[in-house]
């Protein structure tokens, strides 16, 4: 058997996430990615898909982020401020053991 096969379980199961109480990006001016920016890049680059659309808006679902900090670079705009996450931890992973 091969070690590449799918296990059915999620391997996150057993895995608290922590959110820190403020977010580490911020949309600069909504406006400017509503009125000027065409291709949407954010929605794209984004190795973890933070960024999407839904209709005239554009949602950042902060949850999803590794802190990669590719997200000011890939902006035409410069209209996405990413600073260390509070406490310069970055993203930490808690494993929940089975009782």
């Amino acid at each position: 058997m091969s070690n590449f096969i799918k296990a059915e379980d999620n391997p996150l199961k057993n895995t608290i996430i922590k959110k820190a109480r403020s977010s580490h990006i911020e949309i600069v001016d909504r406006d400017i990615c509503l009125n000027k920016c065409e291709d949407k890049p954010c929605t794209f680059y984004c190795p973890s898909r933070v960024f999407s659309w839904e209709g005239e808006k554009i949602v950042v679902d902060y949850g999803r982020c590794v802190e990669c900090g590719a997200c000011p670079w890939g902006c035409p705009y410069e209209n996405i401020s990413w600073n260390f996450p509070p406490g310069g931890f970055g993203v930490k992973y808690f494993y929940k053991l089975n009782d």
